[in-house]
């Protein structure tokens, strides 16, 4: 790998172990801490989430106009801002505001470091997304580790670390990311390019594969949310919650690796790639439906821990390949901000599952829409293909 993406690796690792001290926890902040009902928590992550969406847009065009170091930096700015405020004064609702800013600013960082891993290395293909995504998982280990065990003792020092481990992301940035050269090039309008993009036919297939993305991420939500809180409720410990996040990044870092031996032995399809995670997604869902102590939910996580390493990492590579030259920014922009939407809708509807319907409603919901994802990931590419056949036959 070239020394440009080991420095991007570096970086998204100090950055998710900062935020990861505090997002498997705010639900039970909101909820146990601030006396705040599941929905009301849900609408708080809700907002965080909306304005991550409109981070991740704006961030992922900033990079195609100005480059990834200026959008970085900015991005870095405005959440460093946020989280030093939040250090002081993180009641209510002074905790909404901040987090709110908080999640616009860390949108603008994400697709950003995304659409740098796969400029700098573009003959890697996937191998730049999955480094990628093994180093955020590597940051969920060790933050969601540590935070479980500093909760039990401080609510007060999980903010103060998020903001130091962001001060150092900041020096990363600032004396790592400016010399990077990226192979981009220069900016190219969709409605100038030919035959498929200029009908946009790659655009849709990526806004079809993205809405199974966002409904596979409003189910995962529930474990950092309403699954959170019910852990609360059967006495499991913060500390034992918290190892939940911490086996999920550890078996992602170990586990990558020989995941990415398995597919270039057995299959090379991103969309089986994805359509098995999917699955797996559901076996997982089943366990914890079923689980009754920390035992069960710990299972539960193994395997939701297996799918996601077949589907997280599969996405961005597929917007990659889809993306016009030039806009590799904006395209990686409307994955996070699919993921980043999940993520705001995902609290709000399974606080409100949870409230009024109960747990078990709640992952049946979840089910549902996990086999809807399916269907969607099968026929994201129906268009493309029937093109390239019909430009086959023309040519032939």
């Amino acid at each position: 790998m070239p020394r440009a993406l080991w420095l991007l690796i570096i970086g998204m690792a100090v950055n998710v172990t900062g935020s990861s001290f505090l997002w498997p926890l705010n639900t039970i902040y909101i909820h146990d801490h601030l006396g705040k009902s599941l929905s009301m928590a849900g609408v708080v992550l809700m907002l965080n989430s909306a304005a991550s969406v409109i981070g991740n847009l704006y961030g992922g065009n900033l990079f195609d106009k100005i480059g990834g170091f200026k959008s970085i930096l900015l991005g870095i700015g405005i959440t460093l801002a946020a989280l030093v405020g939040l250090t002081f004064w993180h009641g209510w609702p002074e905790y909404i505001v901040l987090l709110t800013i908080v999640g616009f600013g860390t949108g603008i960082v994400f697709p950003s470091m995304y659409a740098m891993a796969g400029s700098v290395w573009k003959e890697g293909g996937r191998k730049a997304f999955n480094a990628i995504y093994v180093a955020q998982n590597l940051g969920v280990a060790v933050g969601a580790g540590l935070g479980g065990i500093v909760a039990e003792y401080s609510f007060q020092l999980i903010f103060l670390a998020n903001t130091l481990m962001y001060v150092i992301f900041l020096l990363i940035a600032v004396f790592g990311y400016r010399g990077i050269e990226m192979n981009t090039a220069k900016y190219t309008s969709i409605i100038n390019e030919n035959g498929l993009v200029k009908n946009h036919r790659k655009l849709h297939a990526l806004i079809i594969l993205c809405i199974g993305y966002l409904l596979c991420w409003v189910a995962y939500v529930q474990w950092q949310t309403t699954i959170a809180s019910y852990t609360q409720k059967i006495h499991i410990s913060l500390t034992q919650y918290s190892l939940l996040w911490t086996v999920n990044g550890a078996l992602i870092v170990i586990g990558q690796p020989l995941l990415n031996l398995f597919l270039k032995k057995f299959g090379k399809s991103l969309k089986k790639q994805m359509i098995i995670g999917i699955v797996i997604f559901i076996i997982s869902f089943l366990v914890a439906a079923k689980s009754e102590g920390f035992t069960g939910f710990m299972t539960g996580m193994i395997i939701l821990t297996i799918g996601e390493m077949f589907i997280w990492p599969a996405v961005p590579t597929v917007a990659n390949d889809l993306a016009p030259k030039g806009r590799e920014g904006f395209y990686q922009g409307i994955v996070n901000s699919t993921a980043t939407g999940g993520r705001m809708i995902g609290p709000l509807a399974g606080g409100m599952l949870a409230d009024y319907f109960g747990m078990s409603v709640l992952f049946s919901a979840m089910i549902i829409l996990f086999l809807v994802s399916i269907i969607t990931t099968a026929m994201y590419d129906r268009k493309l293909k029937i093109v390239e056949k019909v430009s086959v036959k023309m040519t032939s």
